[in-house]
């Protein structure tokens, strides 16, 4: 950071392995003695100073790869998305959490095929082509120059050939649930046959491949951590209150499949364990004046109880343990004996409630939890159900290679994958195109090569919107000295405009970088690119002019101190003062050794960096 107006050079440096390249021009890349007097010694004494380690001098700060992929499709494909699997820190139980990022995206139109480039990460999880049209986001693994749309991807039919049970199927018992017992929904009644253990279907298992996507997309959209609720996500899709019931079509059965569970309430006892799932059906027109009381008056039928499909130690364990048909009980109020079929009739639409439970002993979890948050005013403002207050949903949609999933928050951390069942058959899809967030890239620089490496004195953000477009953000100044940002040069960000003046301020004056000081808005513009862009490419790469001291502040390159950092995040970047290595904990391990503590940048120490 330039506190003092002697500052001096900041050598070019390029990506060793990951920059395009560039004739570096006007760049002063003479090791020597600066304008100030300061030697490439002072600059590694200071360096080992600050930071009180070595780094690795062949180290090439680089934390992203760029490549290109050919994407083959076909005329139903209206849009091609690049994807990554990318860490995203840890919870509160040390478990990695990961994030869906795009890289990319292109709209196409009757094309057999599409080239696409795209950055990303190095430390990711997985590259992905997601396939997106009217009614369908299949998704597929990039492994090389090619992927393609896969030619079976599953429509809306049965993924096996069910044999259903031959058992009767009648009612054998009727209770009030929870609610009624408590003076909620006064009559509300739960009905159940006595023979699920008979009713259970022993089914295939996903296969590996099916697994490792539902890891890297249900719990990147729905991490498992209580620092974030997922509410939103739920919300986003539309999918939930009213929108949250398919349609029954008629043709199939409907098969339901329990698939993960995570339990989570070691004080409570296994509540997923010994919850039971319900359901139940309505004619839209039959809703009347008042859809919420005409829908707690219906009748709730037990599909099944979870335990039939679990044991207790099998807790956050992906995979089909056995499924379930659902079954029609007619229409009006069914009696003890009423007899059932597999044969649901067209246009209904089906909701379903998970009545969580504990063990017999503790009953502090008690209560039926509703995918539409209509239902659940009551139980939502109840016991440890408290944290998804008032009329919000107790679980929301996901559509995964035509797969329909629904997702459950059974407890109070709102990260809706406590339970995911999987719903096929006789239902028209819920189809949910997620909108996952854009990979950003934060372009941080320390203007003097006597710093303090608090990595804030310029801070600039890019994201690439699509194939031809990157937004481009400036956040922040800590420095003294006249600065100007280079190689953007669109909009109000041009060559030869001061960076504190974009701002409204003057030079010595720090903007964005200090806890408790006024918060003034980025700039920000965006810039037409061509296709082949590259976060990494030195010719569009910004860099940074200290007209001060008459330097060129550039990225950093293999072996130089890291003056100069892109970091594949939404970056957090310390506060004023603080170095990097007390911002970021890891850090030092990172510059070390480079293929160790690859996610440091994920895991800020709180206090330490300025919260945006």
């Amino acid at each position: 950071m330039n506190k003092i107006s002697f500052i001096a050079l900041l050598a070019l440096l390029v990506f060793s392995g990951c920059s395009k390249g560039l004739d570096p021009g006007d760049v002063n890349v003479n090791p020597g003695t600066d304008q100030s007097g300061v030697s490439e010694t002072d600059v590694k004494n200071n360096l080992l100073k600050v930071f009180g380690v070595t780094f690795d001098p062949n180290h090439d700060w680089c934390t992203t790869v760029a490549g290109d992929v050919t994407i083959n499709l076909n005329s139903s494909v209206k849009k091609v998305q690049i994807l990554a699997c990318v860490p995203n820190g840890v919870n509160e139980d040390n478990e990695q959490v990961t994030a869906m990022r795009m890289l990319n995206e292109v709209e196409t139109s009757n094309q057999n095929s599409v080239k696409m480039y795209y950055d990303a990460p190095k430390n990711n999880l997985g590259l992905y082509a997601a396939f997106i049209s009217d009614g369908a986001f299949v998704l597929q693994k990039i492994e090389g120059k090619t992927v393609s749309l896969p030619t079976k991807a599953r429509t809306r039919t049965l993924s096996y050939n069910y044999d259903l049970p031959t058992g009767e199927l009648k009612i054998g018992a009727i209770e009030d649930s929870y609610a009624s017992q408590r003076g909620w929904v006064p009559g509300e009644k739960l009905y159940m046959m006595d023979n699920y253990s008979s009713q259970k279907m022993n089914v295939p298992d996903y296969d590996a491949e099916f697994k490792q996507k539902f890891n890297d997309f249900v719990f990147s959209y729905l991490p498992q951590t209580k620092d974030k609720s997922n509410l939103d996500v739920i919300k986003k899709t539309g999918y939930y209150d009213a929108n949250v019931y398919p349609l029954t079509t008629g043709e199939e059965p409907i098969i339901v499949s329990p698939v993960y569970k995570r339990d989570g309430a070691p004080n409570y006892g296994p509540e997923v364990y010994n919850s039971d799932l319900y359901y139940y059906y309505f004619k839209e027109g039959d809703l009347g004046s008042d859809p919420v009381a005409y829908i707690q008056s219906l009748p709730k039928y037990k599909a099944m109880p979870l335990s039939e499909c679990y044991a207790r130690a099998e807790d956050n364990i992906l995979g089909k343990r056995g499924a379930f048909a659902l079954v029609y009980w007619g229409d009006g109020v069914p009696q003890v004996g009423t007899e059932g079929s597999y044969s649901f009739p067209k246009g209904y639409k089906i909701g379903f409630m998970l009545r969580s439970k504990t063990d017999t002993e503790s009953k502090k979890k008690q209560g039926e939890l509703y995918a539409d948050g209509r239902l659940n005013e009551k139980v939502n403002s109840y016991g440890n159900f408290t944290k998804l207050k008032g009329a919000n949903p107790r679980a929301g949609w996901l559509t995964l290679d035509g797969r329909m999933l629904i997702c459950w928050e059974s407890g109070t951390d709102r990260d809706f994958n406590d339970l995911v069942i999987d719903i096929e058959g006789g239902v028209e899809d819920m189809i949910v195109i997620p909108e996952p967030e854009k990979q950003a890239y934060t372009f941080c620089f320390e203007d003097t090569r006597m710093g303090d490496y608090d990595l804030n004195d310029v801070v600039i953000k890019a994201v690439r919107e699509n194939e031809t477009k990157v937004t481009y953000t400036l956040l922040a100044c800590g420095a003294y000295n006249e600065l100007f940002v280079r190689n953007i040069n669109t909009g109000k960000i041009t060559d030869n405009a001061e960076v504190h003046s974009l701002f409204g301020k003057q030079p010595m004056e720090f903007i964005n970088t200090e806890s408790g000081a006024e918060k003034l808005a980025p700039i920000v513009v965006t810039k037409t690119v061509d296709k082949s862009f590259s976060m990494l490419d030195d010719a569009t790469m910004p860099y940074i002019f200290d007209k001060t001291t008459n330097y060129n502040v550039y990225i950093s390159r293999v072996g130089q101190d890291p003056h100069g950092i892109m970091i594949p995040n939404d970056f957090k970047y310390p506060l004023e003062k603080v170095c990097i290595k007390d911002a970021y904990a890891e850090f030092n391990n990172w510059g070390v050794n480079q293929v160790t503590s690859t996610d440091w940048y994920t895991k800020p120490t709180s206090g330490k960096v300025y919260e945006k």
